[in-house]
């Protein structure tokens, strides 16, 4: 099934919101075996509306619209769809109950706009709106389907998943199952390089690389007759990919690495605490994003300053004027530092040079030392991890500096 995604509304072509819609959907259309072919973005124009989803037709079985459906006279979407389609608006009292009830509930009176809402294509299969008022729809015509949606990204995406998921593996024969391998330490390229003799010639499944915010992943999708058949045949190309690239590896059920060593911690009751420079928190806040995790994670002390490092955790001043703030020796002194104020199994810090600028003959941008101290419970022992990318984007930097302090817990203390 191929496909065309079609964002509708002039705020999107002023510039005035970011399109998200349409990054969201064509990841999830991707994943579900649907080749999406085309995105398009049309302002509330009803004529330039009309052309676009016929133009799409010509290559496509199906649009998928965002935007559109409020209560004002832009809001043309629905208007313009039984146009194309050959289907005429009617009232829905079921949609029109809702729409009221929802209303209720934001203590809101029903307007005369509001009602228009609840009109809808006469053969429509409607999709209700659990995030808001406007509800979508499918329509088809002649093989040909269109389906719309609200533009809100929360209303949207809840619609998709909930209502139109379902629908769409209605439509497509047999079922698609796809999962997400997670791993660090190596580049796309080289990734792609390496699982050549798995990628060429596939069929199903099939085996794709790319790159993901400091990190690469690889998507492994079947669509067989049954789940169960497809599952079957990812989990065996899962194995062959594992005797590839097995190191690099950090999850095969697509979870972010702060995800996969809160649980781990959360489930081996290690606690924790850290020590960040250049990151700035950056560590701490993404374990603090997981539920539960406050039963082992202590606390994350940005000591910035080469004071605040003496401060806070004990670096020696003689240290920090012999090898710097930016050294393995200062990076294991703050690890060793922060376990011992702690009381924690584990000690985590990082300290480097995050950039654009604050290079020296012999210390440059992008360098990054990231101690680990480990108590009796994790064997003992102080280790630390020199990075060296040489790359001056500050943000980059700090990202793959969080992910290396993930990774070096990762492969340490398990």
């Amino acid at each position: 099934m191929k496909a065309a995604i079609l964002t509708v509304g002039t705020e999107i072509l002023f510039g005035e919101i970011t399109n998200t819609n349409s990054v969201f959907l064509s990841r999830r259309l991707n994943d579900m075996g649907i080749d999406v072919l085309y995105h398009y973005t049309v302002g509330d124009n009803p004529g330039r509306l009309a052309e676009i989803i016929g133009t799409a037709f010509k290559d496509c079985d199906i649009v998928i619209t965002t935007g559109g459906l409020g209560p004002t006279q832009d809001d043309m979407t629905k208007e313009i769809a039984c146009q194309v389609m050959g289907d005429h608006l009617v009232m829905h009292d079921d949609i029109l109950d809702f729409i009221r009830n929802r209303l209720l509930s934001y203590k809101t009176e029903m307007t005369e706009n509001n009602i228009k809402q609840a009109l809808l294509p006469s053969r429509c299969r409607v999709f209700f709106n659990d995030a808001g008022t406007a509800p979508g729809f499918a329509l088809e015509d002649h093989g040909r389907w269109i389906a719309c949606m609200p533009g809100p990204p929360k209303e949207m995406t809840r619609m998709f998943e909930k209502s139109v998921v379902p629908w769409l593996e209605e439509l497509t024969d047999g079922c698609l199952v796809y999962k997400e391998i997670r791993t660090f330490g190596i580049g796309e390229s080289d990734l792609e390089t390496v699982l050549l003799p798995v990628i060429d010639g596939q069929t199903d499944p099939t085996v794709a690389t790319y790159a993901k915010n400091g990190e690469c992943a690889v998507r492994v999708a079947s669509k067989r007759k049954t789940r169960e058949e497809a599952e079957h045949a990812i989990a065996e190309m899962i194995e062959m990919i594992e005797q590839y690239v097995g190191e690099y590896i950090y999850s095969t059920e697509g979870e972010e690495f702060p995800v996969v060593v809160g649980n781990k911690l959360m489930s081996s009751s290690l606690t924790i605490a850290a020590a960040e420079s250049c990151t700035g928190g950056m560590f701490g806040a993404a374990l603090t994003d997981i539920p539960g995790i406050s039963a082992v994670f202590d606390r994350s002390l940005v000591t910035y300053s080469n004071q605040a490092k003496i401060d806070e955790l004990g670096v020696k001043p003689e240290t920090l004027e012999q090898y710097g703030a930016v050294s393995e020796q200062t990076a294991i002194e703050m690890a060793e530092g922060v376990r011992l104020k702690a009381g924690t199994d584990i000690g985590i810090s990082v300290t480097g040079i995050a950039g654009p600028d604050g290079d020296t003959e012999e210390k440059h941008v992008g360098l990054v030392y990231i101690g680990l101290s480990l108590g009796e419970k994790c064997g003992g022992r102080c280790l630390c991890r020199k990075i060296d990318r040489r790359i001056r984007e500050r943000q980059r930097n700090r990202r793959h500096a969080v992910l290396s302090m993930f990774d070096m817990i990762y492969r340490n203390v398990w």
